[in-house]
């Protein structure tokens, strides 16, 4: 918007910021609330993302089997024919203005953003309204809520992904 670049992908140089923001989104409830602190699990959440960041993956175990494997930490994550939206964030300088409206229009124009089917975003987040009525534009229905987070799927998401949305949140009607 304005003739400014949106879109920029995260690199180790931009940990000090991304640390800022997580903290401060944190703190009004749009992260877990507990990277907000210094507390040893936040110490080690930002000692990941820098790994992360430097790598292009985190280090995680798989619950299943046990095994530590590397995972890659695009902005999508890969679903059934399609993705899932589980990254993307505005600094809090740029929120209003179009800029919410202007990231969403870029992501969803990307090839993965054509397919993507799920999105979740914290219930606790102020931002969390805005973003609901913007998910609205790109076809996006409510599909309920879990204890932290409003999960969306989207209205052309295949058959099976709306299921198992609608088991994760406990629903029993179709999404509408």
């Amino acid at each position: 918007m304005r003739g400014m670049p949106v879109l920029a992908p995260a690199h180790v140089g931009h940990l000090a910021m991304l640390r800022t923001l997580i903290r401060e989104a944190a703190a009004e409830g749009s992260f877990d609330r507990g990277l907000a602190a210094d507390t040893p699990a936040a110490v080690e959440f930002f000692a990941r993302l820098k790994r992360a960041l430097v790598s292009g993956y985190f280090v995680e175990e798989d619950p299943k089997t046990g095994r530590v494997e590397s995972v890659a930490v695009p902005g999508f994550r890969a679903l059934e024919g399609g993705y899932e939206l589980w990254l993307a964030g505005l600094e809090f300088g740029r929120r209003g203005g179009g800029y919410g409206r202007e990231l969403l229009n870029a992501l969803f124009a990307t090839p993965p953003g054509k397919k993507t089917w799920v999105v979740r975003i914290p219930r606790a987040s102020r931002y969390g309204a805005m973003v609901q009525h913007l998910l609205k534009s790109y076809a996006f229905d409510h599909a309920g809520d879990t204890a932290h987070l409003r999960w969306f799927v989207r209205q052309s998401a295949p058959t099976s992904i709306a299921a198992r949305v609608r088991s994760a949140v406990g629903l029993q009607a179709p999404l509408n």
